[in-house]
């Protein structure tokens, strides 16, 4: 067993590494364009687009800016910064800011005009500006300083020269004369749990990935522990009672139910019990983010779906699983030889008939967490699957991987869990 957990971890470590290699490769390849057409336009000359590119990293080779994903980017930007960088978090959101630390205080800088500005960061998180010129190096006529700036950058700044540079504003993209050459975002990488700053939201992916994910799993979580003891009594259920009545009913609901979209019976759900009988909130609108602890009913109608849509697949597997193990020698062998009948199904039918059903539900877990787009799209209801889809609509790099490989994770997870379930439901497998 020990042998077997060493091996699945490191298979899990390398399957994690290899896909997400190629998500990276395969967003960036689709992706870069897009959120630089999003965000400047499709007349966006060629100098702008360039400066864009250069603000976002992405003019670094790909290994690169994969390495900076991964592992951060702080030990890439320590080269070029003359001082510790260092993070404290953002007294009004509670966010993490970059700071460069020198001689004890926590500094950024800007640029005002031709002067570089210090804002010297004090106990209560305010900054109080200061003239910083004595930061400047001078290379002949022109001068520059490696710093870190008010958007988590680390920046180099540039004084004289007189090369026109773009500077990312509200309102677009302002030419000045002076300003910052070069940029290196930084984050702490995909590893320390901090996979960058979302293109859309100009925030954490992390502060705005977290909360969806939470959404989802008390989702998920809520309706695998309706979803898959119900199935799995009505699948037994059926399976001893093969070809009557009560088999025929469950197996038609069952079918009919599990045949019908999500979509559809999601609407369904909200014009009878949310908008005609008024019982339950028609849609999950989220007035905080502990709604769902606050309004409890807003799970109703989402886990009411998931529960429609779910069920057949457990239930038809189990019943044909139930069918096989009670066709058996065995089993009819010790209900020959006088074994009460309900001995024979609980104490060795079902353990048996379990082993298809647990692979089945283990693989249904993911779709709970990472494939409810539908779903969470329908009553509005902010989980992950919703923040994946609106993601790669706005073609958000960093969100939309940090959310897939959260889902690969889960994956993998209830894979190895599922392996480890079946040497209690089955003691003649035994991992070498």
């Amino acid at each position: 067993m020990a042998r077997f957990l060493v091996r699945s971890i490191v298979s899990t470590i390398v399957t994690v590494l290899f896909v997400s290699i190629v998500l990276f490769g395969l967003l960036d390849a689709i992706g870069s364009e897009r959120v630089i057409n999003r965000v400047l336009g499709v007349f966006a000359t060629a100098e702008q687009k360039a400066s864009f590119k250069n603000q976002l990293s992405l003019d670094e080779p790909i290994w690169i800016r994969y390495s900076d994903w991964l592992l951060g980017s702080d030990w890439r930007a320590g080269q070029y910064v003359d001082y510790d960088i260092v993070t404290a978090p953002n007294p009004t959101t509670g966010e993490l800011q970059w700071w460069a630390e020198v001689d004890g205080q926590l500094m950024r800088w800007q640029l005002d005009g031709e002067d570089l500005i210090a804002l010297i960061r004090q106990e209560d998180g305010s900054t109080v500006p200061q003239t910083a010129n004595e930061y400047w190096q001078s290379d002949g006529d022109i001068e520059t300083f490696w710093g870190v700036d008010t958007e988590n950058r680390v920046v180099l700044w540039q004084r004289g020269g007189g090369a026109p540079v773009y500077v990312i504003t509200s309102a677009g993209l302002r030419q000045e004369g002076d300003g910052p050459r070069d940029y290196i975002p930084l984050r702490k990488g995909m590893v320390r749990l901090d996979p960058g700053i979302s293109s859309e939201t100009r925030r954490p992916v992390a502060v705005t990935l977290l909360p969806r994910l939470r959404n989802t799993l008390i989702l998920a979580g809520l309706a695998f522990i309706f979803i898959m003891p119900l199935a799995l009594l009505l699948g037994i259920i059926a399976g001893i009672n093969e070809g009557k009545l009560i088999d025929r009913i469950i197996s038609i609901t069952s079918l009919a139910a599990t045949a019908t979209p999500e979509f559809v019976t999601g609407i369904f759900l909200i014009l009878i019990l949310g908008i005609w009988l008024e019982l339950v909130p028609a849609v999950a609108l989220f007035t905080s983010a502990d709604a769902i602890f606050e309004t409890p009913s807003l799970l109703i109608l989402p886990l009411l779906t998931l529960t429609a849509v779910e069920l057949g697949y457990i239930v038809r597997m189990t019943r044909a699983s139930m069918v096989e193990v009670m066709a058996t020698s065995y089993i009819r062998t010790a209900i020959i030889k006088g074994m009460p009948y309900w001995r024979v199904v609980f104490r060795h039918a079902i353990r048996n008939a379990l082993m298809a059903p647990i692979t089945i539900m283990m693989l249904h877990v993911n779709y709970l967490v990472g494939g409810v787009v539908v779903v969470e799209a329908i009553f509005g209801y902010p989980g992950l699957g919703k923040y994946i889809y609106d993601s790669a609509i706005a073609s958000d790099t960093n969100a939309v991987i940090a959310a897939a490989m959260v889902t690969v994770i889960i994956a993998i997870a209830t894979r190895l869990i599922g392996d480890l379930a079946y040497t209690y439901l089955n003691p003649r497998i035994r991992y070498a």
